[in-house]
């Protein structure tokens, strides 16, 4: 009679714990009325992205509240725009001025036609207001623009104070620090970064 062979199986592994998953936001976006904010934010700020990239000046003032501010200090000690020279510091009424400038069929200077790509990226909820609901987020930016044949790419960080509305996230503040604030440049920046 043949000896009956057996199956021998290898010792079983050793389960391992699953791992953490790893937040990509401050615990502040966990917070919010079981609102998800981390995505609520990431989708202002892309749709502002959009806006840009497409040209569509009023979608990108509508991002705004009614007293919200566009800021790009020179240098990021800057604190205030009051009394200080600014890149930008437009209210919507300013905003809607330079819209109306740079859509003219007259304005030269947005001839020939050009474009920009925006990637906005490292979206951190930095606190969520339990009381207003108030939003501060910081993130960072590169665009690039083709104006001319010729590329020009311009980095930095964002900071928004976001309101909430009736109609959602609204931008409060937006701070542009870029970091090539300084850099020499052919022509002066002619809409929002």
């Amino acid at each position: 009679m043949a000896a009956k062979q057996t199956k021998q199986r290898a010792p079983a592994a050793k389960k391992r714990p699953a791992a953490k998953p790893m937040l990509r936001s401050a615990p502040a976006a966990r917070k919010g009325n079981g609102a998800d904010v981390q995505r609520e934010v990431e989708a202002l700020l892309y749709r502002q992205s959009e806006a840009l990239d497409s040209k569509d000046w009023k979608a990108f003032i509508d991002l705004f509240t009614a007293d919200g501010m566009y800021w790009m200090p020179p240098a990021p000690h800057y604190t205030t725009w009051d009394g200080a020279p600014s890149i930008f510091a437009e209210d919507r009424d300013m905003m809607t001025v330079r819209m109306k400038r740079v859509a003219h069929p007259h304005a030269w200077s947005q001839h020939p036609d050009w474009g920009t790509n925006h990637v906005v990226s490292n979206v951190v909820v930095e606190k969520v207001d339990p009381k207003s609901g108030d939003v501060h987020v910081r993130s960072r930016f590169h665009m690039v623009e083709l104006r001319r044949d010729e590329l020009r790419h311009f980095a930095g960080s964002y900071r928004h104070h976001l309101r909430r509305t009736k109609d959602g996230l609204r931008i409060k503040l937006q701070r542009v620090d870029m970091v090539n604030a300084q850099a020499p440049y052919e022509y002066v920046l002619q809409v929002w970064v």
